[in-house]
């Protein structure tokens, strides 16, 4: 079976990992990466080199994406996108191919295939985030999809309406964390010594714009920040940089000021990859911030999360998350709150055993249709 996987950013790819590895060595399946988006931005990592590690036989590299992150140059990066994919679908055919998400770069893609008739099975259809032009772009994947890998039963329910069929809408739980109850952290005193973290308490900090709310990304991100300097008091703080989102470079800014007036409290990365970030929330003491990484994950490590503004409003929420506005003094009073609540020891509402392969014998019954 002849399978392309869509990649976008470090984001998706750490979540289709277990899938991958466990494909790669499938005799059944012919794999091939399609590589696109910020994997092949200087300015973001140039994460392509990542994957060319993880030594897949074949790994396709689409260059589209323009530096700059206002409206006009996002809406002519998913204009290019699709045009860069007009060709690449003429002149390479799948049996499936998995897409993943709702970026826009994604949607640009899958929207280009559309005329070709490809087949798509897409992962973590039916969510809403109601703070994020992403809920459009997850849609309109779902309803360009033949397959849905969903991550809660509820989402199902949504792509079912979406769609109006419920054939072929499996609902598999979140692929990041299969295998997540035989993860182990790299050891503490290696990694806080790879990355120069002192021996101290640390929140993992992660902040997006909101896209459907552009003009307030700038109070946001100045919000943000005085919040963030109030906490390198009692907190060391390890921030992981924006993705490439309309308006990011606000966010990306502020975060450059905040390192260098505080140097020794703050760490900024602009990749971890998926054993390093996991690593780094194993043993944070708080997450902050508006990541989906947020509410997907960070239940099943045991950790409370601060979740800022609308851009996860929607999202299915496990108890471990408090929700808060950009205010800076409404951040640090509930930050402060949840530093003295110990460690949560709640259900993970997105988990279920197994996923990845739930999802390889969904594609071998499909395969053995067509």
């Amino acid at each position: 079976m002849k399978i392309g996987i869509l990649t976008s950013s470090r984001a998706d790819y750490g979540i289709y990992l277990p899938l991958l590895n466990s494909l790669k060595d499938d005799p059944f399946f012919n794999l091939e990466i399609i590589a696109f988006g910020t994997h092949l931005s200087k300015s973001h990592g140039y994460t392509i080199n990542d994957i060319e590690v993880d030594g897949y036989k074949i790994i396709h590299k689409i260059s589209s994406l323009i530096s700059n992150d206002d409206e006009q140059s996002i809406s002519t990066t998913y204009a290019l996108t699709c045009l860069k994919f007009c060709d690449f679908w003429n002149y390479n055919k799948y049996d499936i191919v998995l897409c993943l998400g709702d970026r826009f770069e994604m949607s640009a893609a899958v929207q280009a295939a559309i005329p070709y008739g490809v087949k798509f099975a897409h992962i973590h259809g039916g969510e809403t985030t109601l703070g994020a032009i992403d809920n459009i772009y997850r849609h309109q994947i779902s309803l360009a999809s033949t397959i849905h890998f969903t991550a809660t039963e509820l989402f199902s329910s949504k792509v079912i309406e979406l769609i109006g069929d419920n054939n072929n809408v499996y609902n598999v739980g979140a692929l990041s964390l299969d295998g997540i109850k035989k993860f182990q952290p790299i050891d503490k005193t290696f990694f806080f010594n790879k990355y120069n973290i002192p021996q101290k308490n640390y929140a993992l900090v992660t902040f997006h714009p909101e896209t459907i709310s552009g003009n307030l990304n700038e109070s946001y991100a100045n919000e943000m920040v005085l919040a963030l300097g109030k906490l390198t008091k009692s907190l060391f703080l390890i921030i992981t940089m924006p993705n490439a989102d309309t308006m990011g470079s606000i966010f990306r800014n502020e975060i450059e000021k905040l390192k260098n007036n505080y140097p020794n409290a703050v760490l900024t990365i602009e990749n971890f990859g998926k054993e390093n970030y996991f690593t780094a929330m194993y043993y944070a003491k708080v997450l902050i911030g508006n990541t989906s990484s947020g509410i997907l994950e960070a239940a099943s490590f045991g950790k409370y999360v601060v979740n800022v503004g609308n851009r996860q409003k929607g999202r299915l929420q496990s108890k471990n998350v408090y929700n808060v506005t950009f205010q800076n003094e409404s951040i640090t009073d509930i930050v402060n709150h949840v530093l003295n609540l110990g460690e949560f020891k709640g259900e993970n509402l997105y988990y279920q055993k197994d996923s990845a392969l739930t999802i390889i014998e969904v594609l071998k019954k499909y395969y053995a249709s067509i």
